[in-house]
């Protein structure tokens, strides 16, 4: 399939599982697919790239690893996407990373995540924090560096400022998630 012809099929893609899953196990089944699926998700203001947004979001949902061998052309054009409804699903691969990387089960992404990639992830996270992003995508991102601020000990003292300066203007969902983080980072000690 060329990048045209699934750029064609995404249009099919709505917010159901069904159609999510369907082509997630498409790209999965047809590895090839998955760098076409990138480049079409980073077509960053053409509102089919959040499209391939959910579709990659299901897949590494499915199967984190399928992302390795894409790692660094996510994490390098990451930062580009804008469109709402296709952050939240990039935000979710991030978090998807993270916990693979610190997961007690042992698996390929701890093994080729680099310092590199890690940081990308962070200045990202730490873009949606700061920037007007939806809930979600904020959400995903406090996860991401809850988690690696057990490695990265900078990440708390920033997480802590960002969290207690907007908790007054965010949302209800915003709120319970930020207290939820500032609870586990206490717990740690690292307050």
């Amino acid at each position: 399939m060329t990048t045209e012809q699934l750029y064609n099929e995404l249009n099919y893609v709505n917010h159901s599982r069904e159609k999510r899953t369907y082509y997630a196990n498409l790209v999965i089944g047809n590895p090839d697919l998955i760098s076409k699926l990138l480049e079409i998700l980073f077509k960053v203001n053409d509102k089919i790239s959040a499209r391939a947004a959910w579709v990659f979001e299901f897949m590494c949902t499915d199967n984190i690893e399928t992302i390795i061998p894409h790692l660094d052309k996510f994490t390098e054009q990451m930062h580009k996407v804008h469109l709402d409804s296709a952050v939240r699903p990039v935000a979710k691969v991030c978090e998807l990373i993270a916990k693979a990387y610190t997961s007690k089960t042992e698996n390929k992404i701890k093994e080729v995540l680099t310092p590199i990639h890690k940081e990308r992830i962070i200045e990202a996270c730490f873009d949606y924090m700061i920037n007007d992003e939806k809930v979600a995508p904020k959400a995903y991102s406090m996860s991401t560096l809850f988690i690696f601020g057990k490695e990265y000990d900078w990440i708390y003292p920033e997480l802590i400022t960002i969290l207690e300066r907007d908790f007054s203007e965010q949302s209800a969902a915003f709120k319970a998630r930020a207290r939820q983080i500032l609870k586990k980072i206490n717990k740690n000690g690292k307050r």
